[in-house]
């Protein structure tokens, strides 16, 4: 089982009727179980031979989770291609870049919209051999040599498997772990992203890994709802089940997705922190729309699962009158809490894809969900630290895991030694940096510390650390997730790197604010009026305040509390270049797209002017531009000097 085909067949052999792969499709889930998948790879591995795919061959993704895609992921394995998962959302002429890069032969994509890009970009793809459709609405008057549906390619598959199953079986036989199974490209938030290739015996590692220290098998039910192209979705969805036999289910749609983990009760649930920061969202504007007992209950039970939730999840001492109190809202506000999130069932949940705030970790956690992190980076499969259970301390991001070494360079990175470490980048100038040091280290970018305890502790990125202008640490990231607790902010982005003072920008939730706005009978028009808003400004205010109040408790934070405040008019996107496409900040081109309000946060100024670029639904770009005010924030006395006073 070095391979994933061979896991895929391992399977089909010892759980031939057990559920591989389940999908919602018009209400209604339908499953695959093991041999029936097995069945469907073979076959259409069969037709992309005939469509002459050869070992090697780059074949991208371009569609949302599906039983096929996962079942094409396989078939191109089984004869040595290489898979390259790519965005769905991203604009065609975002695509480009990777299909030419990795030299893409063939493309899988899920209906008509991804179908057009790949036509648009036909000309300049001149590698481009073929593209196999999903979904075949719209596509009735689309000729093009080409161009062939899923079914169509399967079918071919089927008739040609029994004289092809001796050439395509030989192909599995030649795959090898240390083949390249997958080239997943890089978030580019400090920069072009890259394409990173990945073994699969590098891929099966990780999946060993983590399935081994929690106990993850052929019982367990996981969730396939982020994009494909992300490593940490094709490592929970794609390789542990391939690993362990685990069932995955795909939602019917991302509207649909809380409802339908309801129905599924997943036992292994991954999230980066942006998606647990929006169910939390959701949660607290339900609970504000409630009546006034019910928010009551709701806040003296969060104090009480505050107090001694961690404790009872870690299996710790906890006095009887604590216990007795948490039972009581285990049965009132956590566990219908848990069925609201569709996470009633789950064993054990991971953040990972970068830092979640400890605000964020101990709430998930306190209400009984078993959520860990996970430390690592697309290089290095995912993770190279993970969370034991009893041992998580919400600050650190566990100890290293199996077959990991860590080390430090002088300027405190954090350097990787790892099984699951890639290949190498591809393509372009990328493709001349070698994967490690002349010592086999991996250097991460990012600056961090061993504890006592062998628990790696993560500052942030190297680039984004300095001082302030009186020589104190200054690391954006940790500010920046302890303002994104608050359900009122949905992006925070921190300056103060070289600045006597730490100012911030903040990007508003739309739907918590409005809803806030709302029940206080103020009126707007749009995000941008709704942002404009004084009463809006003042409820920021409190939310900074108060982690102004928590980061002067502490000497060695009070002097970042955040001095000045602006309100953005638009919303941080991705589409407009200013998060990646898992939605993390892309600081540099932040700074550079709204230097004139970043100089007025300094400069004492009441208010800045901006020119921002937008990109429409449509693809077309404008500017929009505004007059953005900004206040000042409250800031406290730090409390070891209060003492000495």
């Amino acid at each position: 089982m070095d391979t994933f085909p061979r896991c895929l067949l391992q399977h089909a052999q010892t759980r031939p009727d057990s559920p591989a792969v389940r999908q919602k499709s018009r209400g209604i889930w339908q499953t695959l179980t093991w041999r029936q998948l097995a069945d469907e790879v073979a076959a259409l591995a069969a037709g992309l031979a005939a469509r002459g795919l050869q070992r090697g061959d780059t074949v991208a993704l371009l569609g949302e989770n599906r039983p096929r895609l996962i079942a094409a992921m396989a078939a191109v394995q089984w004869l040595g291609g290489v898979i390259v998962p790519l965005f769905a959302d991203t604009p065609a002429d975002e695509i480009a870049g990777p299909l030419q890069g990795a030299g893409v032969a063939y493309v899988f994509a899920e209906d008509q919209e991804q179908v057009d890009k790949l036509l648009q970009l036909l000309p300049q793809c001149p590698s481009l051999r073929g593209i196999f459709y999903d979904d075949d609405r719209g596509m009735r008057h689309y000729a093009l040599d080409r161009l062939q549906s899923y079914d169509s390619l399967l079918a071919q598959g089927r008739q040609a498997l029994p004289t092809q199953r001796a050439a395509i079986d030989a192909e599995l036989t030649r795959g090898h772990g240390q083949d390249a199974a997958a080239l997943f490209f890089t978030s580019g938030t400090t920069g072009p992203a890259r394409g990173v290739l990945h073994s699969h015996a590098a891929l099966i590692d990780r999946a060993r890994a983590v399935a081994q220290l929690d106990g993850l098998g052929a019982d367990d039910v996981t969730m396939a709802y982020l994009p494909p192209a992300w490593i940490g979705q094709h490592a929970f969805a794609y390789a542990v089940p391939m690993v362990t036999g685990a069932c995955v289910c795909c939602p019917e749609s991302s509207e649909t997705m809380l409802q339908d983990m309801r129905e599924m009760g997943p036992s292994l649930f991954l999230a980066p922190p942006r998606v647990l920061e929006a169910l939390l969202t959701q949660v607290t504007i339900r609970i504000n729309d409630t009546g006034g007992f019910k928010q009551r209950l709701y806040t003296h039970f969060l104090g009480v699962a505050a107090r001694v939730g961690e404790g009872v999840l870690a299996g710790q001492p906890v006095g009887m009158g604590d216990r007795l109190a948490y039972a009581l809202g285990q049965m009132l506000i956590y566990g219908p809490l848990r069925d609201v999130l569709g996470m009633s069932r789950v064993r054990v949940a991971y953040s990972a894809g970068e830092a979640v705030g400890p605000d964020l970790l101990r709430f998930y956690r306190s209400i009984g969900i078993n959520l860990k992190q996970l430390y690592g980076s697309t290089e290095t499969g995912l993770f190279v630290t993970l969370q034991r259970d009893g041992q998580v301390q919400p600050a650190a991001v566990g100890a290293a895991a199996p077959g990991v070494e860590l080390g430090f360079s002088a300027q405190r990175e954090v350097l990787v030694r790892s099984p699951g470490l890639f290949l190498g980048y591809h393509g372009g100038t990328a493709a001349a940096q070698p994967a490690t040091d002349a010592q086999g280290w991996f250097h991460t970018g990012d600056a961090g510390w061993l504890g006592e305890d062998g628990q790696l502790h993560v500052i942030d990125r190297l680039q984004d650390l300095g001082t302030l202008a009186d020589g104190t640490p200054f690391a954006p990231k940790p500010l920046e997730n302890k303002l994104k607790f608050s359900p009122y902010i949905n992006e925070a982005v921190a300056f103060g790197k070289g600045q006597d003072k730490v100012c911030v920008f903040v990007d508003i939730d739309p739907e918590a604010v409005g809803n806030w706005a709302d029940k206080q009978g103020l009126s707007y028009t749009g995000l941008a009026d709704l942002a404009s808003l004084d009463p809006v400004y003042d409820l920021i205010a409190g939310v900074i305040a108060q982690a102004n109040a928590e980061l002067a408790a502490d000497p060695a934070t009070a002097r970042l509390q955040v001095h000045r405040f602006l309100l953005l008019h638009k919303r941080l996107e991705a589409d407009d270049g200013e998060l990646t496409r898992m939605r993390k900040l892309r600081r540099d081109l932040i700074a550079q797209r709204f230097a004139s309000l970043v100089t007025a946060l300094f400069d004492g100024s009441s208010q800045g002017r901006v020119d921002a670029k937008v990109r429409y639904e449509d693809g077309r770009t404008g500017i929009v531009s505004a007059d953005v005010k900004i206040h000042d924030a409250k800031t406290f006395a730090p409390v070891a000097l209060k003492k000495a006073a």
